[in-house]
């Protein structure tokens, strides 16, 4: 399926100024940046704190974001309208995608720099976090698309922030309590252990497990996210 440039970014566009309109949603960017003020007395002292300002942000952020964009189209319904122009799902995909991608890195960046990490590898970490932007808007996507009002895609990522924020958490108990062995196989567990590989005597094989792993559960959401976005409009 081929993608049009001029239309994406007609999309891009027609959500931003929508986007800086909507106070509700917008006020969604400093919360990262509050957080990343919170902690930054604390510092790496405080364990966890940098794969939870990581993981929350992605939540609160992409994945709110990106659901209540595609929500309030819903609706108003005009989702369906963009979709009798000669503009592909691709073309509406990646244009409401890539404000959320945009706003994600800008404030991730801010965020970082007021906590003031330093990652192992610079190419892992920043690779790390596209791939994870990628799959939490994805996830965003489908929150949005099962939810029919603005409130509704408020409360759909409810289950995002419990199960894939709390992954890391869950994890932890995996000795005591075998079957949490799996939440370690979840993208933001695995982005945990990505940003707590040390800065000296790390190998390769550090970085590329739970990037493949992050990569894998993005591939496959962003799949479901393009065919449950057919589905659903047709089924409308």
């Amino acid at each position: 399926m081929s993608i049009s440039l001029k239309r994406a970014r007609a999309i891009f566009v027609k959500d931003y100024k929508e986007f800086s309109r909507n106070y509700a949603i917008s006020i969604m960017l400093i919360f990262p940046i509050i957080l990343a003020l919170l902690f930054r007395s604390a510092g790496p002292n405080l364990p966890g704190a940098i794969g939870f300002l990581h993981n929350i942000s992605f939540v609160l952020l992409t994945c709110f974001v990106q659901a209540c964009l595609i929500a309030e189209e819903k609706e108003r319904n005009t989702l369906r309208s963009l979709m009798m122009t000669p503009a592909t799902i691709i073309d509406v995909l990646v244009g409401k995608s890539a404000l959320v991608f945009v706003m994600s890195a800008v404030v991730l960046i801010i965020s970082l720099f007021i906590f003031g990490y330093e990652p192992a590898s610079l190419w892992a970490f920043v690779a790390a976090n596209i791939v994870s932007i990628i799959l939490y808007t994805a996830l965003g996507t489908i929150c949005g698309l099962y939810s029919k009002t603005l409130l509704d895609a408020s409360l759909s990522i409810l289950p995002v922030a419990m199960i894939f924020s709390g992954a890391p958490w869950g994890a932890v108990i995996a000795d005591d309590y075998p079957i949490f062995k799996v939440l370690d196989y979840m993208p933001s567990s695995q982005l945990v252990h990505l940003l707590n590989v040390p800065q000296t005597g790390f190998t390769t094989g550090d970085l590329m497990k739970p990037l493949l792993i992050i990569l894998a559960w993005t591939i496959v959401l962003t799949i479901v996210s393009v065919v449950l976005c057919q589905r659903r409009l047709k089924d409308e």
